[in-house]
């Protein structure tokens, strides 16, 4: 009975001379897996690339919805987003192409599963924690980072095997899937290089967006968007739209420095249109629907949250705990949100929920307020209290 390797498949140089390797160097079969995570690719020309090159078997997997319903959705309500400028496209993904090929290994019976990763980055330990957690039993390869592969030597061995793999000449590395699209490498290894319009495919420069005004308005229930414009919609497709809305608008680019958790700095752009857009109405939401106390403890337990996911951790109990909390949260969250988009940037211009703890006759100026003024008199005295005895004592004052 032959070796049985399950290798998440994307088509590209990488995971194509991954099959032969694997192949040659553990003597196994191998059977490739591709997940349709919304990077717009052609998952059939991918099958015929991989049994092309040698796989016994391939599985290709419309993961959208569950993409949008079990990790996008989360990473909303957790208003995920790493070091204040990432929204987790790529971190969100690699657990789930963990878990199906976890599933898949388990099912053909395969001793092993492959990914592409390379070893100076985070997908690795995305990857390996993922199916470690899930099951332990399975040995994990990773050709990339087990044979030092630079793309030259990339290109030698399919040269060498005579693999039908498209050479493309992108200067590059790109990830992409509907919650973001990442951009590294080449060029924009140097952190003073501005990235070229060519590094961009879902958003149009700002300086080339409409010169009028976009507004939409977002429907949220328990936190998730549910309505675009009036019209009820799945996560997924929402998501679809708002990244040609947003993108048309110049909305959506990202360029920052980022820690990996490898210890390295890298210059990372993304593309996240629909990403920035919910992200940003959401957030809003909840500054009009949750207490001032909830707000701010939430705050800190977002950036653990997002912390957990980028670092790999997705299966680690506190995220799944830190979810039971922030779910508790989102109850109240309901409402409609308006956005105005311009040319690159974007802004909330108005809010309503049926939630709401702005409240009229409290917050207005009118003679008919609720709000009894005199009463903050005696609360500023006992706010301050200590702060006026501190200072009395330092300047030697008598009480």
């Amino acid at each position: 009975m032959s070796k049985k390797v399950v290798l998440a498949y994307s088509g590209g140089l990488d995971t194509s001379v991954a099959i032969k390797w694997i192949m040659e160097e553990y003597e196994a079969d191998v059977i490739t897996v591709t997940l349709d995570l919304g990077q717009r690719e052609d998952l059939k020309v991918i099958e015929e690339r991989a049994i092309a090159i040698g796989a016994i078997k391939h599985y290709s997997i419309d993961a959208k919805n569950e993409f949008a319903q079990n990790y996008i959705a989360k990473a909303i309500k957790a208003n995920g987003m790493y070091e204040d400028k990432y929204p987790l496209s790529t971190a969100l993904g690699r657990p789930l192409i963990a878990k199906k090929l976890v599933e898949i290994a388990e099912g053909e019976n395969a001793y092993a599963v492959a990914h592409g990763s390379t070893g100076k980055g985070n997908d690795q330990v995305r990857f390996d924690v993922t199916i470690k957690a899930l099951n332990p039993s399975l040995q994990i390869i990773a050709p990339i980072r087990e044979w030092d592969l630079s793309r030259d030597k990339e290109i030698e061995y399919v040269k060498k095997y005579g693999l039908p793999v498209p050479i493309k000449k992108s200067k590059y590395s790109i990830d992409q899937n509907l919650w973001g699209r990442s951009i590294e490498g080449g060029p924009l290894e140097d952190p003073m290089n501005e990235p070229d319009e060519e590094v961009f495919e879902w958003t149009v420069s700002p300086e080339k967006a409409p010169d009028v005004p976009e507004y939409i308005e977002l429907e949220f229930e328990r936190g998730i968007p549910t309505k675009l414009n009036g019209e009820e919609l799945s996560l997924e497709e929402i998501i679809i739209r708002l990244n040609k809305i947003a993108g048309k608008n110049g909305v959506g680019r990202i360029d920052h420095i980022e820690d990996r958790l490898v210890g390295i700095k890298s210059r990372e752009v993304y593309e996240c249109p629909a990403a920035l857009v919910i992200l940003e109405t959401h957030k809003d939401l909840e500054k009009l629907t949750l207490t001032k106390s909830v707000l701010n403890f939430k705050r800190n337990v977002e950036m653990i949250w997002s912390s957990l996911v980028y670092n790999g951790l997705w299966t680690d109990p506190l995220r799944e705990a830190i979810d039971a909390f922030i779910d508790e949260t989102q109850e109240m969250v309901n409402g409609k949100v308006k956005i105005k988009l311009y040319k690159g940037s974007l802004r909330v211009v108005g809010r309503s929920s049926p939630n709401s703890l702005y409240i009229h006759s409290y917050a207005t100026y009118e003679s008919h307020s609720k709000f009894d003024q005199k009463a903050a008199i005696g609360f500023i005295d006992l706010w301050g209290l200590q702060t006026k005895i501190a200072n009395m004592i330092r300047r030697g004052i008598k009480l």
